[in-house]
């Protein structure tokens, strides 16, 4: 059994694993701190000849760095999900590598290890380097350092150059804003006005007694930042890069690694059509390569790889690789992602019968399908040139290694001190992913209080054989709890129609599943006892809590409900209408969907936590539930949190979890 502190000391369990990994023919590039109670990430890299890894960047050397990051390189650790201080990204063209740190730019030469300090305007965000030349973004002012001289390439009063806007990098996959050419020569940059979208106030999470810059939140059915791309040479030359903006506003991803052409994706504003794009860099005009469509939402847009268009489509309830329009593997193997290529190969993370797994598949340029991992566990690969590195997560060894070859990246976190053993089911008519894991050395025929640990929607997989998921359930579960999971429908990596259940109404089906998946568990685990049920979730889990105990209560005990979208109309563009549709146009679902109506009816015990600094979901969400609850004169407990987040950093994260323990143990005993 592991305590509160061990959890926090060691990141739970991450501090000292390697992360960030980048690929290249000779090397491999990644970030980890120096143990298990460290957590400052440093660079890394693997030399694949001799096998030998080496410290290249140690931010606790360097000097001349701020002591508080920068509103944006704090921003772009939010979008990262980044916990850990230190390095928390960089980039890399094989010979250097570059990175930001308190506002300041560094530059590792990879062949000597030697790290410089670059003279630029500060702060610097999201460096990129091409050779000898970096361009990176301050103030949104995108700026290049060439040689011993820097320039600013873009700069437009009250305009943003160079950066991802916040629905790109929250929900669209984009967390970047400028693309070197392949040639060093030029960059395609993207031109963001946000001066229409909403403006927030937020505590700063770096001092929670000061107000952050206003944030620019598009919230649902108004509007977004108007965004373009813009080809910008070296030689001063400008074009700008021509597509149907009008029809989608939405610039999902570019890529001019390595083609004379790049590549953009759009989409429309609800993501049911997109298109593939070609760039003429001579002109900026754009060659349709692909059009792409789906009645619901677009789930998996496609690619160029090679002069080859991958798809991942749908096909008999599951999700497969088409290549140019052909489809290429069988309707048994469930397509999540194309990892890239190794050799003439492409490999594949996919599943087979059981969704809690996922595996890594190599596919010959005859069809030949291979499956190169074995063990049960969540497996992914990542390539650069003739490198592949496989990462294996088991439950087994409650590690995750990282293979290169006949090599490993050595994982200095701590072991994780307990086994969990989760009892995995498919339960009721819809064959729900679930699980039951008991409190260490249980007895059986010892009836236990349920947690129901909840995500329960769109993006997110719960019940998956990868350790970390399972290590704070194991805590719960140690305190007295039988913690059930679920993944409902609408979550991923079952079906197609398991997924799309949703579509234009959350809360009904994820509700209806979750009460009909801990009824029937009950009635196989007998241990389980329905009378003292608990539930806690985060984000959306959060807002699953809230609902659980606000409808049903005759099923729900007690709720901790961390961050919770109370109502969809006051979350983002991307994420809230790729599922419900604009408001205008849906107003009953995001009626349905409200938990602000509900809050007269409550009638057990709920604790609401929400950070002040949350640029997420906002504050707000959690205020005026509250206040819709103090109104009804129905008694709860709110929680605001001084800078924080939506991310709980390590310590803060840890004594929310005593703080909502108290609250369950307390409210099902009454109970």
């Amino acid at each position: 059994m592991a305590d509160l502190t061990l959890l926090s000391r060691t990141g739970r369990f991450t501090y000292g694993s390697p992360r960030a990994l980048t690929a290249f023919a000779d090397r491999v590039l990644f970030l980890r701190s120096t143990g298990p109670e460290d957590p400052v990430e440093r660079l890394w890299s693997l030399d694949l000849p001799s096998g030998e890894e080496r410290l290249l960047a140690d931010p606790t050397a360097l000097t001349g760095r701020s002591p508080d990051l920068p509103a944006e390189e704090r921003a772009l650790r939010e979008r990262l999900r980044l916990w850990a201080p230190g390095i928390g990204s960089y980039d890399s063209d094989g010979v250097h590598a570059v990175f930001a740190l308190g506002g300041e730019l560094f530059r590792t030469d990879l062949a000597t290890g030697v790290t410089e300090e670059l003279a630029t305007a500060s702060p610097a965000f999201d460096p990129r380097v091409k050779d000898d030349k970096v361009a990176y973004v301050s103030s949104g002012r995108l700026h290049v350092l060439d040689g011993a001289t820097t320039r600013v390439l873009a700069t437009e009063p009250g305009i943003s150059w160079g950066t991802a806007e916040f629905v790109a990098a929250e929900e669209l996959g984009r967390t970047r804003g400028h693309w070197w050419s392949p040639g060093g020569d030029a960059l395609l940059v993207t031109r963001v006005d946000e001066r229409l979208v909403p403006r927030r106030r937020l505590a700063d999470p770096a001092d929670p007694e000061r107000e952050a810059e206003p944030l620019a939140y598009p919230q649902a059915g108004g509007h977004n930042a108007i965004v373009e791309l813009h080809l910008l040479g070296l030689d001063g030359t400008r074009r700008q890069v021509m597509w149907d903006d009008r029809r989608f506003p939405y610039l999902s991803a570019v890529d001019w690694a390595e083609r004379d052409r790049p590549v953009i994706t759009v989409l429309d504003r609800l993501q049911q059509h997109g298109r593939l794009l070609a760039v003429d860099p001579a002109t900026g005009a754009t060659t349709e390569l692909h059009a792409f469509a789906h009645p619901q939402w677009i789930e998996n847009a496609p690619f160029l790889h090679e002069g080859r268009i991958l798809e991942i489509v749908e096909v008999d309830d599951t999700q497969a690789l088409a290549i140019d329009g052909v489809v290429v593997t069988p309707t048994s193997l469930y397509v999540r992602r194309v990892a890239g290529s190794h050799g003439d190969d492409l490999l594949l993370e996919a599943a087979e019968e059981e969704p809690a797994e996922q595996h890594v598949y190599r596919l010959a340029r005859d069809g030949a399908l291979t499956r190169i991992t074995g063990e049960p566990g969540v497996h992914s690969a990542l390539t650069g040139g003739p490198t592949m590195v496989l990462t294996s997560g088991t439950m087994e060894t409650m590690r995750t290694r990282r293979i290169v070859g006949d090599l490993e990246l050595r994982d200095l976190s701590a072991a994780v001190p307990y086994r969990p053993r989760p009892v995995l089911d498919r339960v009721t008519e819809h064959r729900l992913p679930s699980s039951v894991l008991y409190p260490t050395g249980h007895v059986p025929g010892e009836k236990l209080p349920v947690l129901l640990d909840v995500y329960g929607g769109p993006g997110y997989q719960a019940v998956a054989l990868e350790p970390g998921r399972w290590i704070r359930r194991q805590w719960w579960a140690d305190q007295g709890f039988a913690v059930v999971t679920v993944d409902n429908r609408g979550t991923p990596h079952v079906s197609v129609s398991f997924g799309r259940a949703i579509f234009r109404r959350f809360s009904q089906v994820a509700l209806d599943d979750q009460v009909a998946a801990l009824r029937e568990l009950a009635g196989k685990h007998p241990d389980l006892d329905l009378s003292r049920v608990g539930v806690r979730g985060w984000s959306y889990g959060g807002y699953f809590a809230a609902l659980a105990v606000l409808r049903r209560p005759d099923v729900f005990h007690a709720a901790c409900a961390g961050a919770p979208p109370t109502d969809f109309r006051w979350y983002d563009t991307a994420y809230t209408e790729r599922y419900l549709g604009l408001p205008e146009d849906n107003p009953d679902g995001y009626t349905a969907d409200s938990l602000i109506p509900d809050a007269p009816g409550l009638e057990r015990p709920l604790l609401l936590l929400h950070g002040l600094a949350d640029d997420n979901v906002y504050p707000l969400h959690t205020l005026r539930l509250s206040a819709a609850l103090t109104r009804a004169g129905r008694p709860h407990a709110t929680v605001l949190l001084p800078g924080v987040s939506h991310m709980t950093p390590d310590g803060v994260a840890e004594n929310l979890m005593a703080m909502e323990l108290d609250f369950l143990r307390r409210e099902l005993q009454r109970g």
